[in-house]
């Protein structure tokens, strides 16, 4: 989500050149239409983007609810309903304020209804509209503005949601949700969408939250994973017992609804619709975006026949991800060819990074890690191949800064969390099933638990 675009390069060109954006180069990019269309169109582009990054809970809930055994399954879904609807309550309350120190703590309150943060005065105030004519003449409407940032929080506490299912009690989890969203991730994005030091003295570049969103969401899981320990029988006697998911369909329609989210999540962090050069660079990135996936699964679906004899599904859906998360920093600059080849090298490190977490013994049921924070840091890194404006230390530094930033606080929350109240559920418990054990129903009754 970054202010101002950067210039296409052409790196992949001289050796994909027939996937190149050519064409784009001579459309009249500083045409642009009246103030009130810009407006509009601007607006309609983050609630667009909004809802369809919204659309993306759903796909997390069907991923997971997929992915995990059928005894467990109303947690999962239970989780993510009450996960959002934290997020959408503490990122208005605290959160949006913090990632924005401009912003107005009396969202919604005054006379323009206004949830204005440092993005829209910044760009209000170098046009020359004052703040109290905000939803009269502006960039954009100041509530889509909000709604637009307020998914991508939301995306953030989902991630962590996957890797800790199967053993997690509900109310610490949620419990860290709130901490999470209202604190955790506001203030490390502040550092970069907000104006912060990440921004403004390392130059640091993240599109729409490889490193921002993802690695955030990955690192905060990873810490809670390693406190919460593996699920039972998981590792004995120096094996990894698979425990296999109870609706492949259902993972799967989750990950088709996380591709088709993206689009809102990449796209509609161009942040413009108001000139024909915003609307053009629009439809690269979700080309762009739409490429990295099908990369990612196709590798996924080759490394995985060619290691194992067998294509594993699984690997193939998280391949898919990752390609997202790998194109998630930068989707504008890349050519086809790029952004392909990017994608398909997070469904590699996805194949490679199952197996390696379990030789460690760090249990992470749906992949969310390797997806969302391994895949995070390469596509982060991976900016410096298309734009030319990245640099190594100000994309190396910032990654480690973030990292170390959400895993310390996320590991001091999850301690604290275990010694107060206890995170994990009883072996019993963990045996019978969450459904019945937190929840007192199940999401198949009909059949018998697996």
């Amino acid at each position: 989500m970054k202010l101002h675009k950067t210039l296409p390069v052409a790196l992949a060109a001289a050796t994909v050149p027939a996937l190149a954006f050519a064409q784009d180069a001579e459309l009249p990019a500083g045409v642009a239409a009246s103030t009130d269309s810009v407006f509009i169109f601007n607006s309609l582009l983050f609630l667009i983007g909004g809802f369809l990054v919204f659309w993306m809970a759903a796909g997390f809930a069907m991923l997971e609810a997929g992915l995990v055994r059928s005894k467990n399954v109303t947690m999962q879904l239970t989780k993510n309903v009450a996960l959002f609807g934290l997020a959408a309550i503490f990122y208005y309350l605290i959160g949006y304020n913090l990632m924005y120190p401009l912003g107005n703590w009396s969202i919604g309150t005054d006379e323009t209804g206004g949830y204005l943060g440092a993005f829209g005065v910044a760009v209000l105030e170098g046009v020359g509209v004052t703040r109290d004519a905000a939803d009269d003449y502006g960039y954009a409407s100041t509530g889509s503005d909000f709604f637009f940032q307020l998914m991508f929080c939301a995306t953030t506490a989902s991630i962590v949601s996957g890797t800790l299912a199967e053993r997690i009690k509900l109310w610490p989890f949620l419990i860290f949700v709130i901490i999470l969203t209202a604190l955790i991730y506001p203030i490390q994005a502040s550092w970069k969408w907000g104006g912060g030091f990440l921004d403004s003295q390392y130059g640091f570049l993240d599109f729409a939250g490889s490193t921002v969103v993802h690695s955030v969401g990955g690192w905060a899981a990873l810490a809670g994973a390693l406190i919460l320990g593996p699920r039972l029988g998981k590792y004995s006697a120096g094996r990894v017992t698979p425990m296999l998911g109870s609706n492949l369909p259902l993972a799967t329609l989750g990950t088709f609804i996380l591709w088709l989210g993206w689009f809102g999540f990449n796209g509609g962090s161009q942040l413009a619709m108001g000139t024909v050069g915003d609307v053009s660079d629009v439809s690269r990135i979700f080309a762009n975006t739409n490429t990295a996936a099908a990369g990612g699964a196709i590798a996924a679906l080759i490394l995985t026949q060619v290691m194992y004899g067998k294509v594993d599904l699984t690997m193939v859906l998280n391949g898919a991800l990752a390609g997202l998360v790998s194109i998630t920093a930068e989707p504008l600059t890349p050519t086809l060819g790029a952004a392909t080849i990017i994608g398909a090298i997070g469904g590699v490190i996805v194949v490679f990074a199952v197996p390696m977490l379990d030789k460690l013994k760090i249990d992470d049921v749906v992949g969310a890690i390797p997806v969302h924070l391994f895949a995070g840091i390469w596509g982060t890194l991976a900016v410096l191949l298309t734009n030319s404006d990245a640099t190594l230390m100000g994309q190396l530094i910032p990654i480690i800064i973030v990292g170390v930033f959400v895993f310390v606080v996320s590991g001091i929350v999850w301690f604290i969390l275990n010694a107060i109240v206890g995170i994990r559920v009883s072996e019993e418990e963990e045996i019978n099933g969450l459904d019945m054990a937190e929840l007192g129903m199940e999401a198949y009754p009909e059949f018998s638990k697996g």
